[in-house]
């Protein structure tokens, strides 16, 4: 018996890496009939003899996953945004943040693009930029034309499994490319018709780059907060649980209650008041959610 993580699943077919091997692997027969699917990033046991035939046992506890993409045991997700072409978009950054910082994973802000960037639109995106560092969220600045930033972002990664995640066409495999050049990933322009790139990661990888294995994943189809409570929304905004410490009731929602601190912190600016916009609509989201059965 042997253990390893997964780190490429394509066709039916499991990549383990283990001990610098890696080994070519299915699933245990039960595991459909016991609805067990392994993910990308599972620490697995298996058994095999030799690289092309093994066979994986069990899959260990996980401490998180996502379901678009489908990858599990993730420490940070890189979440790449354009400053244009597509243009930056606080309320679509906010989806991510909310869904990322629901699963404990940490998340870093990653705009590409910068060479685009007119000087025009320059002033009022960096004012963006500056509230979410305000909010203690890491952001970083980069372009993978010119490289400039490239070099900030690489230590974030070093003993560390990333998600590279974000909307089409931002330029995540633009990222990669310029971080390891030899790994050639596929890229393709914005579609001008959609006004959406297209998609061209066809399946989730963990790819070595400097100290840590990295993933450069899909563009998410949709982002819905299918899995998240009403109770546990106001926790994903760290801004709301620094200051929702001193509303009036605990567990204060932060909609309806009076003496809400976190209101009284948006009329007074210190939260933007974008992001209390996008969470009163993803509160309203939640709420009228369709129930489970």
């Amino acid at each position: 018996m042997q253990e390893g993580k997964i780190i490429k699943a394509l066709s039916g077919f499991y990549y383990v890496l283990s001990a610098e091997s890696i080994t070519q692997c299915r699933g245990r027969g039960n595991f459909r009939k016991n609805k067990i699917t392994p993910l990308v990033g599972d620490h697995v046991e298996f058994q095999a003899d030799n690289a092309q035939e093994g066979y994986i046992l069990k899959v260990l506890d996980r401490k998180n996953e996502l379901v678009r993409p489908p990858i599990a045991n993730v420490d940070q997700a890189i979440l790449v945004f354009s400053a244009v072409e597509p243009d930056f978009s606080t309320a679509l950054l906010d989806r991510f943040l909310v869904l990322v910082e629901s699963k404990g994973i940490m998340p870093i802000i990653c705009i590409t693009k910068k060479d685009l960037l007119s000087d025009k639109n320059s002033e009022r995106i960096h004012s963006y930029f500056e509230d979410y560092r305000s909010l203690g969220y890491e952001v970083l600045i980069t372009s993978s034309k010119t490289e400039e930033g490239m070099k900030d972002l690489l230590p974030y990664l070093n003993g560390k499994i990333s998600v590279f995640a974000g909307q089409s066409g931002v330029g995540k495999s633009s990222l990669l490319n310029a971080i390891r050049p030899e790994l050639e990933l596929k890229t393709d322009d914005i579609s001008t018709h959609l006004g959406r790139g297209k998609h061209t990661t066809r399946h989730v990888e963990l790819i070595e780059v400097e100290e840590g294995l990295v993933a450069d994943t899909p563009g998410f189809s949709s982002l819905e907060f299918s899995e998240l409570e009403l109770a546990d929304l106001p926790f994903c905004f760290p801004e709301m649980v620094k200051i929702g410490q001193d509303c009036k009731f605990r567990g204060c929602l932060h909609i309806n209650e009076p003496k809400c601190a976190v209101k009284k912190a948006v009329e007074e600016g210190v939260i933007p008041s974008y992001r209390y916009d996008h969470y009163q609509t993803f509160y309203e989201e939640i709420k009228d959610r369709k129930p489970r059965y």
